[in-house]
Parts: C-alpha cells; structure tokens; sequence
C-alpha cells in the first residue's frame, strides 16, 4: 500500500473510532439516567441499554488488536522481503479482477494444506481470501494466523 494510501486510511480509520466513541458515551449517558430512575422498568431498561456499548467497545478492541498484529505480520514478511506484491489487474474503480484473484488462490490453499501449521501460509491464505471478495474467511485465516504466530514465539 502506498504510503498517503496508508496514512488517509488510517486518518479514516481514526475518525471512525471517534465517531463510534461518542455513539458509545451518548448512549451509555441514556443507560446511567435509566439505571438513576429508580423505576423497575427505567433500571431493567438502562442495563439493557448499558450492554450495547460495552459489546461496542469490547468488538472495537478485539478488531483493532487484530489489525495491529496482521500489521506486524506485514512487517515481519517485509523485513524477511518475502511479502507478496499486490499487482492483480483492477476494474477503473479499483475492485480486483475475480478471475485472477480466484486463480492465485489455488497456491495459497494449497500452501495451508502442505504447511497448516505456517502463519506464513495462512497469512497469504487470508490475503487471497480478500483478493477473492470472501472477507469472512479473509478474516478467519488472518486470525488463524496470527494465532500461529503468537504460538511460535512462545
């Protein structure tokens, strides 16, 4: 990814963070007056009402975890110069070529079968599964592989 392609994402990303922060406050604010009523309904409500962000920010720590270590992993590969060039054929709109992508996912499937215990191959695996518009198993393979890693180090 080219560096101002890197940095707009993560000014994105960012911002969205925020965004979801104060949906978070406002909505807790309503669970603490609801709980505050001292009404049977009011109290059942704001515990209710309370669950939401905490599940919203448990879910937003657990994926940007997961985004900081599939980083590293790029890091990792980088620094070994063993990480993959994305130079797929793209639509004007920048969508890639399914074809293609369905034809590079082969050897990364194949690689996990040779080696399931490789975070290398997983990692590709997940990118592939990406490149491929699956981005439920893109996100199953990365974790798998970060998992992996985490696992060899130890």
């Amino acid at each position: 990814m080219r560096p101002s392609l890197a940095r707009r994402s993560l000014w994105a990303a960012l911002a969205l963070i925020a965004l979801l922060g104060l949906y978070v406050v406002a909505v807790g604010e309503r669970g603490v007056l609801l709980l505050r009523s001292g009404e049977a309904i009011g109290v059942a409500l704001g515990a209710a009402v309370l669950i939401i962000p905490v599940l919203t920010l448990w879910f937003l720590v657990r994926e940007v975890g997961q985004a900081r270590a599939v980083d590293r992993l790029t890091g990792v590969l980088a620094g070994e110069d063993a990480l993959e060039v994305d130079d797929l054929p793209r639509s004007p709109g920048g969508r890639i070529d399914r074809a293609v992508a369905g034809e590079r996912f082969e050897p990364a499937r194949d690689a996990v079968v040779a080696e399931p215990e490789s975070w290398r191959a997983w990692y590709r695996l997940g990118w592939a599964y990406d490149a491929a518009g699956d981005r439920r198993r893109a996100r199953e393979a990365l974790r798998r592989a970060v998992r992996l890693e985490r696992d060899g180090r130890r």
